[in-house]
């Protein structure tokens, strides 16, 4: 099975997804997003096959989010995508796809759904 995650070696959760897919025998590509960040158009692809919106993906949790002003209900999925695009530490992660979908991986349980 092949994978693609989009990681952050500092992150625990994401290094333990990147486990946890080594111990099922996933071919995986790894994609430092901080190095090589996603277009807007691929993140509007993978929040879409995960189900999730822009929002959803957002890392509220990042001061930066706070600062530029993106955590208020009026804020639009492009504005936000928008921001990650320009700011990628605002991605939450770890993003997984395999052929079976894309989840966010938090926790990183979430990734055995689409081994």
């Amino acid at each position: 099975m092949k994978a693609t995650i989009y990681h952050n070696p500092r992150c625990g959760t994401s290094r333990k997804t990147l486990e946890l897919l080594g111990d099922a025998g996933a071919d995986v590509t790894v994609i430092e997003y901080l190095k090589n960040p996603p277009s807007k158009a691929e993140l509007k692809r993978l929040y879409a096959r995960a189900g999730i919106s822009a929002r959803e993906g957002l890392r509220a949790k990042e001061p930066l989010a706070q600062e530029l002003g993106l955590l208020g209900d009026d804020v639009s999925d492009e504005a936000i995508l928008d921001a990650m695009v320009e700011h990628p530490i605002l991605i939450n992660r770890p993003l997984v796809e395999t052929d079976k979908g894309v989840r966010l991986c938090r926790p990183q349980e979430e990734v055995r759904s689409i081994l």
